[in-house]
């Protein structure tokens, strides 16, 4: 029995329990607005939601890739849960970026820790290899003809691969909806 569902935060976006396993890397497909609170929804071709991060890492995004969010399509990060990042005067943990392409050496970007003390934070450069094509998981369901044992498979892949619930559902329907193909007549 799999417990994966069962302890996936209900949230619309990466949070830090999401990389509590370790670190992953992730590349920008798009970057949109969002509210005055957290300004960017950085979207990101591994993940089903969106990653929208704080002051600090936009600072250090802003110091490697520039201002333009445009030049930040296709450029890769890698995330990791620090578990030493405050609120409030207590640990909560957070995310932050460990590694970045588009940069040649370690950047060195000073933030703010606390209330008037600051800190260097550093960011390693990551080799920019071409990430792992995603899956399209509805033309794969699309494929499968109505096949249920192939269509129930595919389900369980997108779901271990994290695909969004819409895409779980649809692939759900599909293996309702959808009659087997008759088999051809032999002559």
């Amino acid at each position: 029995m799999d417990l994966t569902d069962s302890i996936a935060p209900k949230s619309d976006q990466l949070d830090a329990v999401d990389l509590l396993s370790g670190p992953r890397t992730f590349t920008i497909e798009k970057v949109s607005k969002n509210n005055a609170e957290q300004p960017f929804n950085f979207h990101l071709a591994e993940f089903p939601r969106v990653w929208r991060p704080g002051k600090s890492m936009r600072r250090v995004i802003v110091a490697a890739w520039g201002s333009d969010a445009a030049k930040y399509l296709g450029q890769r990060v890698t995330l990791f849960c620090d578990s030493s990042v405050q609120f409030g005067g207590e640990a909560v943990g957070g995310t932050r970026i460990s590694h970045m392409t588009g940069i040649d050496k370690p950047l060195k970007v000073p933030l703010l820790i606390k209330r008037g003390k600051s800190a260097m934070f550093t960011v390693q450069p990551l080799a920019n290899t071409a990430p792992v094509a995603r899956r399209d998981w509805l033309a794969e369901a699309d494929d499968a003809g109505g096949d249920i044992d192939l269509l129930r498979a595919l389900y369980t892949a997108a779901r271990t691969a994290g695909a969004n619930q819409d895409t779980l559902d649809a692939i759900r329907a599909k293996a309702i909806t959808e009659p087997a193909p008759e088999p051809e007549e032999v002559a």
